[in-house]
């Protein structure tokens, strides 16, 4: 081991990260609640802003993915298609098999320049998340409860109100609803074979109806829907914590554009699209397990500095007085002060270890055909 991958895997400088993160977001979800007087008087000017603060705060977790992991993202697609990115409105189609598939698609996100006003239709529960669910209210984040009864409504009005944002957003979609597992696999194709659908083997069966709704809200602002299929090489299955430890991971994503024209309007002709589209990128997985890669042209967009240089600039300012007040401590001999010192970093590590709990793949998901869970419920 070398001994910058040795400093990587320390406690104590994961720990600072974390600190850095944690704090630079609760003090950007104060100012993006300060913010809110802009609403009433100039509604475009305070999602302009609030792009800017959410980028601050996001791209600290490219930037692990990108300077600290040192993780590679290699683009399969062709250089018409790469030549629209950042330059559109845009739904993107995501596989949900990885506990980082969002920090790539981030981080395609950051190197195009639509990071801060990338939107996801997110489970409510991440609503009383700190930092995740406090920035994405301040960014108009549409929050669901996966009950179409009761979501039908905040669907409508929160993709409503989108409708004239003023910079190139990608909006995410998981249409599988929940990260992919062997036994949401299996419930899922029970599912599939009772609708008499074709079976999947690398997802779960879509659900249509989140994604026949945005794309019927957004018509006139989207111009295009970017099916995304994600990878990874030698097979290797990444984690948060693995990237905060700094593994590196070679990550590779196929992209396909689909002009919203291509794209039926019926719900019911949209929906048999929507599953047309996941047998194909079945097909896809499919040939990344037998060849080891995406069919296609690569292209590899170079880094930007900007998240290195965010970050750097958070960590000058936050660290310098952490330093100088733990130096406070030690030299004082205060048994007081070194054991509250303590509790204080013991705290700070545990709040750092439940945000990466968010993304675990076990602690994920929801109940969809689940009859166990809905017992219990």
């Amino acid at each position: 081991m070398g001994l910058l991958a040795y400093l990587k895997s320390q406690f104590v400088l994961q720990l600072l990260i974390g600190f850095v993160f944690v704090v630079s977001g609760l003090i950007i979800n104060f100012i993006q609640l300060c913010t809110c007087v802009l609403w009433p008087f100039n509604k475009q000017l305070y999602r302009t802003i609030n792009c800017r603060l959410a980028y601050s705060l996001w791209s600290q977790l490219v930037m692990l993915l990108e300077w600290w992991s040192g993780t590679e993202c290699t683009l399969y697609s062709d250089r018409a298609t790469v030549d629209m990115f950042g330059k559109e409105h845009v739904i993107i189609i995501l596989n949900h098999n990885f506990e980082i598939d969002f920090l790539c698609g981030w981080t395609m996100c950051e190197r195009y320049g639509v990071l801060g006003s990338s939107k996801v239709l997110a489970k409510h529960e991440l609503l009383k998340v700190p930092l995740i669910g406090w920035t994405w209210y301040f960014l108009e984040i549409v929050f669901c409860k996966r009950k179409w009864e009761e979501d039908r409504d905040t669907v409508f009005k929160g993709l409503g109100r989108l409708k004239d944002y003023p910079e190139f957003m990608w909006f995410l979609l998981y249409c599988e609803g929940t990260r992919f597992t062997e036994k949401k696999h299996q419930i899922s194709m029970q599912v599939a074979e009772s609708k008499g659908l074709p079976k999947l083997k690398y997802h779960l069966l879509p659900r249509t109806k989140g994604f026949t709704t945005t794309l019927a809200c957004l018509k006139g602002t989207v111009s295009a829907v970017y099916d995304v299929t994600l990878n990874f090489k030698d097979k290797k299955v990444p984690t948060l914590l693995g990237i905060v430890s700094g593994t590196k991971y070679m990550a590779d994503m196929s992209i396909r554009r689909f002009p919203v024209e291509e794209i039926p309007e019926d719900e019911k002709e949209c929906a048999t699209w929507l599953h047309k589209l996941y047998q194909e990128k079945d097909a896809l997985q499919e040939h990344y397990e037998t060849e080891g890669s995406f069919p296609g042209p690569t292209i590899r967009p170079p880094r930007r500095l900007w998240s290195l240089l965010n970050f750097l600039f958070w960590a000058g300012l936050l660290l310098s007085p952490l330093i100088h007040f733990a130096w406070g401590v030690v030299i004082s001999g205060s048994p007081l002060l070194i054991i509250g010192f303590m509790l204080f970093l013991i705290v700070a590590s545990v709040a750092v270890r439940r945000l990466i709990g968010v993304t675990e793949v076990k602690k994920t998901g929801s109940s969809y055909g689940d009859p166990e869970a809905k017992k219990q419920n």
